[in-house]
């Protein structure tokens, strides 16, 4: 019989600085009142909960899993965004760092930052790490809260069908449903998107 484990994958609530749509990256940002409000507790609980380090990440854990138990993964933390943090897309139109960033797709560095391959492959070895040992303690369930960006780089290197790094973005509180098996993930370290999850509320 194939040992199949699923993995889920969900964004951080709502916060003041997505409201105001200010870029957010490593600022310790906490759920504001309309995020706390707007999620519902899962109709699951899963007895540990792997989370960033970030205020948002594990405040939304802690509403939608309030059995289980966090389990802090440093980097699953939200791509380092430097001296772009708490600022606005208007707010930057004349900045010409910014300006440069946005031509080359959001690619080179942030000054100040983190380049988006190094925030990817930071990110990805922690979860291929994570995974790995959870086959190894024949585990059947991966439950991650974390960011838009976390899920994006996951997503992009390992999730089938393939699909380019933004076309994997999620709204808050919502994220994926993916699955492997012991043997596929040994030989090919691949997902199968399942299906999309949302746990805001109506």
């Amino acid at each position: 019989m194939k040992r199949v484990i699923n993995v889920i994958l969900l964004r951080h609530g709502q916060t003041a600085y997505n409201a105001d749509n200010r870029y957010t990256g490593t600022l310790d940002i906490p759920l504001s009142e309309q995020g706390r409000a707007a999620l519902r507790t899962a109709d699951f609980a899963p007895d540990v909960v792997y989370v960033s380090p970030l205020l948002r990440a594990r405040q939304t854990a802690r509403i939608l899993f309030p059995l289980s138990r966090q389990q802090v993964i440093e980097d699953f933390r939200e791509m380092c965004l430097g001296s772009f943090e708490g600022r606005t897309y208007l707010e930057m139109q004349g900045d010409a760092a910014y300006v440069a960033w946005l031509n080359s797709n959001c690619e080179i560095r942030c000054p100040g930052g983190e380049t988006r391959a190094e925030f990817c492959q930071r990110t990805c070895q922690a979860f291929a790490q994570l995974l790995q040992e959870q086959i190894r303690q024949d585990q059947r369930q991966v439950v991650i809260v974390a960011h838009g960006g976390t899920q994006m780089a996951i997503l992009e290197r390992f999730a089938r069908p393939h699909r380019d790094y933004y076309q994997w973005q999620a709204a808050n509180g919502a994220g994926y449903l993916l699955q492997t098996t012991y043997r596929k993930w040994q030989r090919e370290q691949v997902l199968r998107h399942i299906k999309n999850l949302c746990f805001a509320k109506e």
